[in-house]
């Protein structure tokens, strides 16, 4: 079992208009292992792409504050490749276009990039395991000679990272956002990918602002986090309340008092 455990984090990101750091997340606390799925859910401007964004290493955000743990181990010292190669992967809310570079020799290349050098993926092994995971996702085989999300519909990116999941086999993934823009059978595809990863040596964060995609990737723990804060922590029935009654009534009955803060 893996752990991934952020502690007290704290983080700032410069305003460049003002010249002035902005703290962003004011005191973080998660927990979680490979076997779960956990969500995070939160109005605009509350923290949640930022946190995904720091526990993979982003530079512009700055940690000020405690501390995130994989499996024990500090990785605020780590630059991103390494915290990708220890079993981190981020699925992006608006994917990178990266020209001259194919699909499927960005696969092969981050697939070995996580294996020793005398132990790279053959070429047949690649293809048999691209080929599967394109029937689940319902991808043509033409994706992958395309250069990587270049030209992409929003639906096409979110396969995609979905398929970059599949064929990476992390032990954590941070998906941000990965229902925005789709419609119900997309959403179905990219759901039916995650849940095809769910077992012993696999956790999630989801980040996400609805209850629909819950209803296909039903989590085992859902937080709630507002201004820069993780302030409820339940099971799946929370996400169902909160699409019931809204942040406000949550921000009420907990006599919150926060402000949202611009993570932009």
């Amino acid at each position: 079992m893996a752990t991934l455990e952020i502690r007290d984090l704290h983080v700032e990101v410069e305003d460049e208009e003002n010249q002035t750091a902005k703290e962003i997340l004011k005191g973080v606390n998660l927990t979680m292992a490979t076997g779960e799925i956990h969500a995070i859910m939160g109005p605009n401007g509350t923290g949640k792409s930022t946190l995904s964004q720091t526990i993979m290493g982003a530079a512009a955000y700055h940690v000020t504050q405690g501390d995130i743990l994989l499996d024990g181990q500090s990785i605020l010292d780590m630059p991103v490749d390494e915290r990708a190669r220890r079993g981190l992967f981020l699925a992006m809310q608006y994917p990178a276009e990266i020209q001259g570079v194919t699909n499927a020799e960005f696969l092969r290349a981050a697939i070995n990039a996580r294996r020793p050098a005398d132990d790279q993926i053959s070429v047949m092994s690649f293809l048999k395991e691209l080929d599967k995971n394109l029937a689940l996702l319902d991808m043509s085989e033409s994706m992958t000679e395309r250069y990587l999300n270049e030209g992409f519909s929003g639906g096409e990116k979110k396969r995609n990272e979905i398929l970059q999941l599949l064929m990476i086999q992390p032990k954590f993934a941070l998906l941000d956002e990965i229902d925005s823009g789709l419609d119900i059978d997309a959403l179905k595809v990219v759901s039916k990918g995650v849940n095809s990863m769910r077992g012993a040596d696999f956790g999630s964060l989801i980040i996400t602002h609805y209850q629909r995609l819950l209803n296909y990737i039903v989590p085992d723990v859902v937080h709630v986090m507002m201004g820069g804060r993780i302030v409820k922590t339940g099971d799946a029935s929370l996400a169902k309340l909160l699409e019931k009654e809204g942040y406000a009534g949550l921000r009420d009955d907990l006599d919150l008092d926060v402000q949202l803060v611009d993570e932009n």
